[in-house]
This record gives C-alpha cells, structure tokens and sequence, in this order.
C-alpha cells in the first residue's frame, strides 16, 4: 500500500491531525514523528493539508455533514479522511480522482465506501469554502465582534517577515529580495521562499521574524549603550533587534535547547548577548536594568494564521494557566526596571486575560505607544496600548496578533 504514489505524506497528515485533535500536540511538535521517513517535498504536503484541514475545519465539516443522513462522530477516522481529501481538492487543488486515489487506502478495512460516497457526492455539487473560514464556536464566543475580521485575515497562510540587521539598508535589501518594506529594518516576502538560500541568510543580514513581533523591542528606541533585559528570549529575534539597536543585552531563557538556538542565531547575525539560562521566577539578577522586555509565554493564538492548530487545542484551561503565569512574570519584570527606565510587556495572543487585563494590574507609571512609532496602518488604542491581530494591513498579507504595552520605572 505504501507505494501508491502520494499515500504516504496523507497518512502523515491523518496523524498529524490526529495529534493536534485528540492529543492536543501542536503541528510542530507533531511534525518530527509523523513525518519521518519522508522526503522534503512530502514532508511539505503532509504539513500543508494537515494544516489547510485544521485552517477550514468548521466549514470543511458543514459539506460532509451535509452529504451524509447521519453525522459522522467527530473522531471517526472516516470523518478525519474526508477533511483531508476535500481540503486537498479545495485548497491544494488536488484533481478530486487524485484525491480518491491517494487518501481512501488510508481506510483499508473501514467505511472506505461511505467517506468515497460523500466526497463523490461532494465534487458533483461543485462545493465550494466560504471566503473566510469559520471559526470554532469557542474562540468565536472568546474574540467577540472582533472575530468576524480575525477569521478573513485566517483565510491564507502568511508572508515571510524579515527583520533586518541594519536598517539603513532597507531599501537595499527590498531590491535584492524583491520584497516591500513596511517599516525601516523590515522586508516581505511571498511564502514559499526557501530562507537559507536567499541572499543575506549566510551572512547573517536578517532574520525571520513577524511585522508584529518585531514591535515590542522597537517601541524601547535605540539603546546607545544603555542595558536591557530580555526575558524569555529564546530564540532570539527580540534580542537580535536589541543587540543591533545598541543595547546591552542580557538575554535570559529557561530552556538550554532553545538558549543554544539564541546563541546559534546570534552567532550567524554577528550580534551579541550575555546569555542566561534560568527560570524567570526564581533567578534574581545583581541589579536593576535602563530597560526590560518581556514577551511573555501565552497561548500563542495570535499565530493563528501560520498555526491554524491554536484554534482547536487552546482553551479556557490553557489561557487562565497562561494568564497565571504572566501576571507573576510582570510582577517580578516591573521590580527590575531602573528609575526612569522602560518595561515593555507583549504576548503573541489574542485573549484580553493575557493582554488587556494583564496591562491594568501594573502599578508602573504608563508610557503610551504613540501612532508614530508604529508602522503606517496601525494604531494604539486609547489606553496607549498596541493591539494586532491578522485582519490589520490586510491589503499587505497582515500580520500576527500581538498585545504590547509600555510604562516607566
């Protein structure tokens, strides 16, 4: 069976989604066993159907319900096949007998007949997706009226951000790459590209990082000198800017793996950092710091778009755990901050438990974001507070979903 043509990256998809629905792995946690033994163009297609299934799953399930007299259970593996053929044919543009062909044998000695009726039944009706994906009731009911222009900036996978050593050469590298700059220090890309054999990755002139997490370490200006702590650094955008800014960076990480990734990094950026590898909540540095960044473990739904898996493993459970967590990282990140000197807070997450709610706690003075610090399009809000989610800038590829906010010691 494994030598049909195109079988094998389907049956890492299938366990990829398994892993994401039943066990609530992420994609990327997933990949490296679900995956294994295949070639890198396999590889990709697992991930992309895997991946366009969990972006469109809500709707994806409304045209099988709707071509069966009684419901499949959510976990039927017939349920979890037909997904994959129909997001294949819908999104990948798998020719539907293709699609036939290479997902059924994944139901050798199950309802091979039921999941071919339905997805036959599917490609005469000429079913089409919605523009915009539904999202899942949950998140739908967490992210409000919001969620409705959220859900149209899902419907694609994102561009490719750089964030670049030195800005004076934006224009330089936009030209080389053949991007658009929406900031100084930043170039877009079209998805797809392959990062290490594009101009500038051996010499260490740039970085992968999204428009909006590069946000956060802007907003604390050119360091000249001063020092600033990074907290939860790893893998080291945040503190590349820094470093590249004129800070004085340490660098502190409570994983030693991904320390040695931020130490990699920086090696290839010709940047530099004291690196620490500690828990935030227990490490106590010897004094205070000009300036404190901390992109605060979360949910991480504001990745949405890239990571189509946050919106159906991330829960109320996880958000209030993330939210815990956060409110005593402030606490300790607000201790450190000199006199007179900045602490900026960010979350990669779209819940107002780890973003708004989190900012109202802190008895620091506030130092409000200004609309001229931000890139054209983006605003902050009437708090002084920066908020993005994927529907903003839309017109450009839009951008993560991130929560920043900035006060003085």
């Amino acid at each position: 069976m494994t030598d049909i043509p195109g079988l094998p990256p389907r049956r890492a998809a299938l366990k990829l989604l398994d892993a994401v629905l039943r066990r609530g792995e992420t994609l990327d946690q997933a990949g490296h066993a679900a995956t294994q033994g295949l070639r890198g163009p396999d590889k990709a297609l697992a991930k992309a159907l895997a991946g366009e299934a969990l972006r469109w799953l809500a709707d994806l399930d409304t045209l099988i319900d709707s071509a069966t007299r009684q419901p499949l259970p959510d976990d039927a593996k017939a349920r979890a096949v037909l997904r994959l053929m129909l997001a294949g044919w819908l999104r990948l543009e798998t020719p539907p007998h293709a699609a036939i062909a290479t997902a059924l044998p994944l139901l050798a000695g199950g309802p091979r007949r039921l999941a071919h009726g339905v997805f036959s039944t599917l490609a005469k009706r000429g079913v089409a997706l919605p523009a915009t994906p539904t999202l899942p009731a949950p998140v739908a009911d967490r992210w409000g009226p919001r969620g409705g222009a959220i859900a149209a900036g899902l419907a694609l996978p994102p561009p490719l951000d750089l964030t670049l050593r030195d800005p004076a050469e934006t224009t330089r590298w936009a030209d080389e790459l053949g991007g658009q700059s929406l900031a100084p220090g930043h170039v877009r890309l079209a998805r797809g590209s392959a990062v290490e054999h594009l101009p500038g990755f051996a010499e260490g002139a740039w970085w992968v990082q999204d428009l909006a997490a590069s946000l956060p370490a802007r907003l604390l200006g050119p360091g000249d000198g001063r020092t600033v702590l990074d907290l939860c650094a790893a893998p080291g955008g945040k503190t590349m800017q820094l470093a590249a800014a004129g800070w004085q960076v340490t660098a502190l990480d409570a994983s030693a793996r991904r320390a040695e990734r931020l130490k990699a990094n920086l090696a290839r950026t010709h940047l530099g950092a004291h690196v620490v590898v500690a828990d935030a909540l227990a490490w106590e540095p010897d004094g205070t710091f000009d300036a404190v960044l901390l992109d605060a473990p979360c949910s991480a739904t504001g990745t949405c778009r890239r990571h189509p898996d946050v919106l159906h493993r991330v829960g109320a459970r996880q958000i209030a755990e993330m939210a815990g967590l956060q409110a005593a990282l402030l606490a300790r990140a607000a201790r450190w901050v000199s006199p007179g000197g900045r602490l900026v807070y960010a979350v990669c997450s779209l819940e107002a438990a780890e973003g708004e709610e989190q900012a109202a706690r802190v008895a620091l003075a506030a130092d409000p974001i200004v609309a001229g610090e931000l890139p054209a399009g983006l605003n902050p809000t009437a708090q002084g507070w920066l908020r993005t989610d994927p529907a903003l800038l839309a017109e450009a590829g839009g951008l993560d979903g991130f929560f920043v906010a900035r006060w003085r010691g």
